[in-house]
């Protein structure tokens, strides 16, 4: 469950840079909107084309990846509620761990 929870977490820091990217593409794109010629023309509509397909594919990606995160949430929960002394046992154990991990220090 850990190791799902660093996955979600990676995958959500991944979707957050790629919408740094594609913001930081389009911002140079407008900054070279001034710029003459067939070439540079060429290759800002190659870019902004793929900068749009980019942005669905990141927006498909995020559905997903808010879809696994509330499946998890609600295992987790059904978890809590079918087990619940289990759950506050495991909660205790950490907190353990956590205070001596502390206190050592």
């Amino acid at each position: 469950m850990d190791n799902e929870h660093t996955e979600l977490n990676q995958q959500q820091q991944l979707v957050t840079d790629m919408k740094s990217v594609i913001a930081d593409a389009e911002d140079m794109l407008q900054a070279t909107a001034d710029q003459a010629g067939e070439k540079v023309a060429t290759m800002r509509a190659r870019i902004q084309e793929r900068l749009h397909g980019a942005r669905q594919r990141l927006g498909e990606a995020e559905a997903a990846l808010m879809a696994k995160t509330r499946a998890a949430a609600r295992a987790t929960d059904t978890y809590v509620h079918e087990s619940p002394w289990t759950a506050v046992g495991i909660a205790a154990g950490v907190g353990l761990l956590v205070g001596l991990i502390i206190g050592r220090r």
